[in-house]
């Protein structure tokens, strides 16, 4: 792993350059999707077990100093997160950052898109998996799709670059996916299908839809809000993040960077951020 003449990224023992830092800042979420959350929540932590919105920036900060060119902020459900837009404003004030970003799931969003914006994000992932009301409730375990699209329509209206997440569910039938692709033509929107997959099995490269991507593509790393960093989604490796030695345990991350994801069996998705 090293720096290039001319280019200002690492590289990972495979050739790969890490220029893309995913945050997952919090593993609670306000909707409970079946395929991601337990019906009964999260176990609540104690504050001092999460990293401070400061030492996430410094996170951020440091891994910008190796090469990362954008960052994404994640969850569970990034804006439970209590101070996030004082993240946001913290990160994306970082020099030489080219892309902050935040994936959501909307419900939340429409009152804090104007601050948002102001803060510095860039642009806004929100995940919508269905149109239908009634089956967009069950999939959410209770949620209310007229909260999530408030949120897309303000995410819109500030001027976001957005995009719909759709998680392609096993039963999803080709017509939800077609009128979700003709909703995101209609609001100026990009859809990204996702495959539905389990991180406990072994994870394949033959994927018919946008994500997950190709391992041999790879360009990315991930920071826990409990302070835990992974180098790959399907993996049990980690690393423990020391707050005074930022650079040294991202450069260590990146060295543990497997050339193919396998399973992963110690996290759950909610923990992670996708």
């Amino acid at each position: 792993m090293s720096f290039r003449k001319g280019q200002r990224w690492m590289f990972d023992r495979f050739d790969r350059a890490i220029t893309y830092l995913r945050i997952s800042v919090t593993d609670k979420c306000n909707l409970r999707c079946h395929y991601c959350m337990p019906a009964q929540g999260v176990p609540s932590r104690r504050h001092e077990d999460l990293l401070t919105l400061e030492q996430l920036a410094a996170a951020a900060r440091a891994a910008v100093g190796l090469g990362v060119t954008k960052i994404r902020l994640t969850g569970g459900e990034p804006l439970v997160r209590r101070g996030i837009v004082e993240l946001v404003r913290m990160i994306a004030s970082i020099e030489g950052l080219e892309q902050l970003a935040l994936t959501t799931n909307g419900t939340l969003f429409a009152p804090r898109a104007r601050e948002l914006h102001a803060a510095g994000l860039g642009s806004v992932n929100v995940s919508l998996d269905s149109l239908d009301a009634d089956r967009y409730r069950e999939i959410t375990r209770g949620g209310s799709i007229h909260d999530a699209l408030a949120g897309i329509r303000a995410a819109r209206d500030e001027g976001f670059p957005l995009k719909l997440n759709m998680v392609v569910l096993d039963d999803e039938s080709k017509r939800e996916i077609e009128a979700m692709r003709s909703f995101c033509s209609s609001i100026g929107a990009r859809l990204q299908l996702i495959n539905h997959f389990d991180l406990t099995r072994r994870k394949g490269d033959e994927y018919a839809f946008d994500r997950p991507p190709s391992c041999a593509g790879c360009n990315r790393i991930r920071l826990l809000a409990d302070g835990t960093l992974k180098s790959c989604l399907h993996s049990d490796d980690e690393v423990r993040l020391d707050p005074a030695r930022l650079s040294e345990s991202l450069r260590e991350a990146i060295l543990s960077k497997p050339r193919h994801g396998g399973a992963c069996t110690n996290r759950s998705m909610q923990q992670i951020g996708g």
